[in-house]
Order: structure tokens, then C-alpha cells, then sequence
């Protein structure tokens, strides 16, 4: 009897360790070991021989990628959780699947949002860089220097009230923040009740009522810019902006142009519109206090990226003996 062929995957960009060495215990797998981006003809090269590619987020599987692909590549099976950039209709006119891997980030990146909603008001960038950059002149405590604006008792409006949305609720909650939620419907009636949590149909008006926005739903053409200049205009000059989901739902040069006028206290991110490049202009606004940025780190734990490795395995694996993969992404969704 002859062995079953390994199927071959070519992945991306590097992996955990675990991962990895699962990966090819299991399949024919050609890893990334330098971590390197792979380049428009590589993906290329990938497609035509693989028979399935494990892309990233910062890989663009657009539709002229795909229809580069061999007729022996079945399987996109990503590593993470939005498919934004990945044609999946594309995919689907080619008989190409597209897997992700829902439900793993949702705790990291809540805790995430969290510590931006903490660190913007506090302070805590400025505060930690009194004593990493000029090491020695901190006077000490003074009962008016460095003060802040407490968030108990504040409201916090967040957009896209889904897993993510629903997470840092829980621990905004707990943290003595009045939630408020807009979401393109309303959520169940028994977590609404939980959180003590007041839905808006309308965006508009909620904006304008909360002292903490939490960008939390997923990019798609219908949330391109949906923190629009008219929509940041909204805001009361006193709140806060913190994004965690993706850098093109916000407007972010109407948001740096709200930053330099004063027009809004404050904003902490962890995603740009154009990664991994960010705004010279929102690094000066960083060094001046107005902004807290981090390096699109939110669902950066070893356990996460371990979790999605895992359902990565598991989607190739059910989809090679022949089953539908848990984690399909069906077009249009």
C-alpha cells in the first residue's frame, strides 16, 4: 500500500514554532523562515504549484492573484480572523474555499482596547516616557502635575457591537463605564440586559453623547471611512477615539486634523489606513500626548497566534479528507 500524498502549503509568513512543526509533520509544507513579506510574483509562483496557501493579513489575495492559480489550488485557508484582503467572490468563481479563524482573537484584543481606553486618558505613554527619556529630572509627586480625566462614570460608545465589541463591553462594564452600542442590528436581548446597555440606531446621535468611541467592526466597503470627518465632528471636544479593528474604517486624516485643532481630547491606535506605514503626522501628535500608538499588536499573545495556527490545521485537514471546513468565509459575508 502507497502512502497518501501530503498536500502541498505554501505559507506566508512565519509562524509559531508549534505550528510549524505540526504543519509539516502533516503536509508538505513550505515555510517563511526569514518572516519576510512574500512578493506579488512569489504568491504567484505559490499558486500555480500549491494546492493550499495559508496567507496573513498582510498579504493581498486579489483577484488577479487568483486567477493565477493552478487548477490543483482548492484551499485559501488564512491565518486570521478578517478576510479583507482576500477576494473571496474571486475565489469562489475559481472553486477556490477561503477559511479564516474566527473566535480565537476576541479575549486578546478586548483586553487590547481596554488598555487604550485606560492609557489615552490616563496618560500613561507620557507618563511612562518622564522617566525612560530623561532619566533623572522627574521632581516627583505633585497634586497638579500629569493629571488625566477619570473614566468611571464615563460612557463609551462602541461601534460594531459583535464578539470584539461585545468583550470590551463586559470589561468596560467593570471598569464603571455606562455602555452604549450601535450595530447594524440589535443585539440579544439577554446581553443587552448584562451590560445594561443602551442600543442607537443611529450613529449620528450616539456619537455625539459618549466620552470614549471604540471602533470595533470589520472592514468592508460598507465601513470604509465610517468614522467619517462629519462623523468625528460629532464628537464633544472632551472624548476619546480608540481603534483596534482596522485603519480605513476611520478617516485618519480628518481624525489628525480633529487631534491638531483640539477638537477631540485624545485617540489611541493600533491600526492605520496604510500599515505598516503611519502618519508621520500622527507620530508628532504621539510626542506631543495627543495620540497613543501601537504597532497593530492587539491580538499579539503567543496563545492567540497558537489558537489560530490550530484552526489553520483544522480547516486543511477537514478540507483535504473531503468534509466542509468549520471555518468556511462564504462570499458576500
Amino acid at each position: 500500500m502507497t502512502a497518501k500524498k501530503k498536500p502541498k502549503v505554501y505559507i506566508t509568513r512565519k509562524l509559531p514554532d508549534a505550528v510549524e512543526t505540526r504543519m509539516r509533520e502533516l503536509f508538505d509544507a513550505e515555510l517563511n523562515i526569514d518572516d519576510a513579506p512574500r512578493s506579488v510574483p512569489e504568491l504567484i509562483a505559490a499558486v500555480k504549484t500549491a494546492d493550499v496557501l495559508v496567507p496573513t493579513v498582510t498579504d493581498r489575495i486579489d483577484a488577479a492573484l487568483i486567477e493565477q492559480a493552478g487548477p490543483q489550488m482548492k484551499l485559501i485557508a488564512s491565518f486570521s480572523n478578517g478576510t479583507d484582503h482576500i477576494d473571496v467572490e474571486a475565489a469562489a468563481r475559481k472553486g477556490i474555499t477561503v477559511t479564516n479563524t474566527p473566535n480565537v482573537l476576541t479575549e486578546d484584543t478586548a483586553d487590547m482596547t481596554m488598555a487604550l481606553i485606560l492609557a489615552v486618558p490616563r496618560r500613561l505613554g507620557e507618563g511612562a516616557r518622564v522617566l525612560t527619556d530623561k532619566p533623572g529630572e522627574w521632581a516627583g509627586w505633585s497634586p497638579t502635575w500629569m493629571l488625566g480625566r477619570r473614566i468611571h462614570g464615563k460612557r463609551i460608545g462602541i461601534v460594531g457591537m459583535g464578539r470584539i465589541g461585545t468583550a470590551v463591553a463586559r470589561r468596560a462594564k467593570a471598569f464603571g463605564l455606562s455602555i452604549h452600542y450601535h450595530n447594524r442590528k440589535r443585539v440579544n436581548p439577554a446581553v443587552e440586559d448584562e451590560l445594561e446597555a443602551t442600543y442607537w440606531e443611529s450613529l449620528d446621535q450616539m456619537l455625539a453623547r459618549v466620552d470614549i468611541v471604540s471602533v470595533n467592526c470589520p472592514s468592508t466597503p460598507a465601513t470604509f471611512h465610517l468614522i467619517s470627518a462629519r462623523r468625528l465632528a460629532l464628537l464633544q471636544p472632551t472624548a476619546y477615539l480608540v481603534n483596534t479593528a482596522r485603519g480605513d474604517v476611520v478617516d485618519e486624516a480628518a481624525l489628525i486634523k480633529c487631534l491638531r485643532e483640539g477638537r477631540i481630547a485624545g485617540a489611541g491606535l493600533d491600526v492605520f489606513e496604510n500599515e505598516p506605514a503611519v502618519n508621520p503626522k500622527l507620530i508628532k501628535l504621539a510626542n506631543e500626548g495627543k495620540v497613543v500608538l501601537l504597532p497593530h499588536m492587539s491580538s499579539a499573545t503567543i496563545e492567540g497566534r497558537i489558537d489560530m495556527g490550530d484552526k489553520v490545521i483544522i480547516n486543511i485537514r477537514t478540507f483535504i479528507d473531503g468534509h466542509r471546513p468549520p471555518n468556511r468565509v462564504l462570499p458576500g459575508r
